[in-house]
């Protein structure tokens, strides 16, 4: 059962956490913040989103916050590091923000810029992350199929471990998965999970060799497991850019999963340049801990957001509590 709306919005907490780098056109992160019986959740759908697709997030911050997790199969989860589209000179600052990870995931295809750009920043990756190092690129669903299949071949050079959402739609993916089988590089699906009103279909058509898990977009831990089971693909556990509290519960996914053979996508608390807690869930070693997360008290007030933004982010609440509610 859902806890009442009063109980949500009497801990609600909103905050702005600034970037220190532009990351998905964001320069500030918004998140509201909720407290519950088993510790803090947190309900951060990206702006743009609507009620129906943010309602899912709100029924994971929910469950994280009142409900038990599954017990842990492991105490800490190896992480990848992520470099945004920043110029290649830029790299190597990215990096050093993630202490001992071995693999790097680098988003391609950003608006406005080439493959040109792309090819060098992958490059750069490489040559800083060496041989041994595992290198794997984000599209976002930035290519059509043609775009995709040129541009993996001139990317293929640099050892990727896998392409992640080269193509927007499942039949693109299944395509480009042919069209691209040749050189030995897997296709991740992430849209097409955490988007689709099918989260397996993508594994059904064949159109992936391993599936990107976000247990926000998908509604929480429960369902993000189901999820997996059926799907009966590898996975990779990341986040969507959430705060200290986002990532404790993908850490706590994670760690129910018995084979986790891919680092997770759980550091992106270091594009932040501050967070809600004194203890940061950023890596250490290449990996992060798998704990619950306790806000500082004088972070959430030093990081909380305007009185404009707070009304905003309450009511977009109400409004997918509403949501919840009719669900039953």
């Amino acid at each position: 059962m859902l806890p009442s709306l009063r109980d949500l919005l009497d801990s609600a907490r909103v905050v702005a956490l600034p970037l220190n780098t532009r990351f998905r056109g964001v320069d500030v992160r918004e998140s509201l913040l909720i407290e519950g019986p088993k510790g803090w959740g947190e309900f951060s759908p990206f702006t743009e989103y609507g009620d129906e697709e943010s309602a899912a997030w709100l029924r994971a911050a929910i469950e994280f916050a009142w409900d038990d997790v599954p017990p842990p199969l492991r105490t800490s989860i190896r992480v990848n590091a992520t470099v945004p589209a920043v110029p290649a000179d830029r790299v190597e600052t990215v990096l050093a923000r993630y202490d001992g990870c071995r693999t790097a995931k680098v988003k391609v295809a950003e608006r406005g810029q080439t493959l040109a750009d792309d090819i060098a920043r992958v490059r750069e990756v490489r040559t800083l992350l060496g041989p041994e190092g595992r290198v794997r690129i984000d599209v976002n669903g930035g290519w059509n199929v043609d775009e995709a299949e040129r541009a993996i071949h001139a990317l293929a050079e640099f050892d990727l471990e896998y392409v992640e959402q080269p193509c927007a739609t499942v039949d693109e993916l299944a395509e480009i998965r042919r069209r691209t089988a040749y050189l030995g590089i897997p296709i991740a699906a992430d849209e097409s999970v955490r988007k689709a009103d099918d989260p397996v279909a993508v594994a059904r058509a064949g159109a992936a060799d391993l599936l990107v898990i976000k247990a926000q977009p998908l509604g929480g831990i429960r369902r993000a497991r189901a999820i997996i089971a059926e799907a009966g693909l590898p996975v990779v556990v990341s986040s969507a850019l959430d705060t200290s509290v986002g990532i404790s519960m993908g850490a706590h996914l994670a760690a129910t999963i018995p084979e986790l053979d891919h680092d997770c996508g759980l550091a992106t608390v270091s594009l932040f340049a501050e967070d809600v807690t004194d203890a940061p869930l950023r890596p250490s070693a290449g990996a992060v801990a798998v704990q619950r997360v306790v806000p500082s008290p004088t972070l959430l007030a030093r990081t909380e957001a305007s009185a404009e933004r707070r009304s905003w982010w309450l009511e977009r609440l109400r409004r997918c509590y509403a949501r919840l509610a009719a669900q039953g």
